[in-house]
């Protein structure tokens, strides 16, 4: 790997302002693992997972859809290797629809690549990809395309409180 790691005895300056809050607020709920910049965009989770060395499965991508009945944000965390299958969300949480990057931004306070599933300006409605708890490791990104951060599954729950549910699309 070569990516830069920042201890919690590094100066956070370092940090873009959106990863900084990411690391700050990690740090204010426990989480004692550093937020990771990769030299490489991380905005996929082919390019985060080649930066990181670690399998696509094993990246805890953020989607952010726009639920229709109250436009609230819907944040999926699903593995990197899944797509989500969109009725599966709304069976979960009500129609939902597709959020462009404004209403991201907007919402999360998040560019779309860096969606961290913490820390939003509005607290979405949050699903968690039941896929996730079969690996040992995720890396989830930290408010910005290059800022990622390690956790488990476990951690992962704890921090969101979200329900754990399939959400995957499967071939028929």
């Amino acid at each position: 790997m070569t990516e830069t790691t920042l201890s919690p005895s590094d100066h956070l300056d370092a940090l873009p302002d959106a990863a900084r809050r990411v690391a700050q607020l990690l740090r204010e709920r426990g989480h004692a693992k550093p937020v990771v910049m990769l030299p490489e965009t991380g905005k996929t989770s082919a390019e985060a997972a080649a930066g990181l060395g670690c399998d696509v499965a094993q990246i805890a991508k953020s989607i952010l859809f726009r639920r229709r009945d109250d436009d609230a944000p819907v944040l999926v965390i699903a593995s990197g290797a899944n797509r989500v299958d969109e009725r599966k969300v709304a069976a979960q949480v009500g129609e939902i629809g597709r959020a462009d990057a404004k209403f991201v931004r907007e919402k999360t306070g998040y560019a779309i690549g860096g969606v961290c599933p913490i820390g939003h300006a509005t607290t979405p409605v949050t699903l968690i990809d039941a896929d996730l708890f079969a690996l040992d490791s995720l890396w989830a990104a930290a408010g910005h395309p290059h800022a990622v951060f390690n956790l488990t599954p476990q951690e992962l729950a704890a921090l969101t409180g979200a329900p754990v549910v399939d959400v995957a699309l499967r071939d028929a």
